[in-house]
């Protein structure tokens, strides 16, 4: 199952990074990049850390050294669907149909 669409991370993915060590959504950020671009999945992401599920406070307490972000990291640019558009190759396409 894709986790982050945005930058095809499956959870097979997470998983495996979560056993190299990543404890964190910084840890998965930077190993796979997870969440660095619309942050949709950062929950989801989240939710295979080991303390999310062990901790009361879902992963944001001091005990744990886990932080939650404080916003979903979003490049600048071009939205989610022209890039999509981009990467499909017929934002060309869209440009001749008429909006309705």
């Amino acid at each position: 199952m894709y986790i982050c669409i945005c930058n095809a991370v499956t959870e097979r993915q997470v998983n495996a990074s979560v056993a190299r060590g990543a404890r964190t959504l910084s840890d998965l950020q930077a190993d796979l990049g997870v969440a660095t671009c619309c942050g949709c999945c950062a929950e989801m992401a989240e939710s295979y850390l080991p303390c999310a599920s062990a901790c009361a406070c879902a992963g944001g307490c001091c005990e744990c050294a886990t932080t939650l972000p404080a916003a979903p990291v979003v490049e600048s640019g071009p939205t989610r669907g022209e890039r999509l558009q981009d990467r499909l190759g017929f934002a060309h396409v869209l440009e001749a149909v008429p909006a309705l």
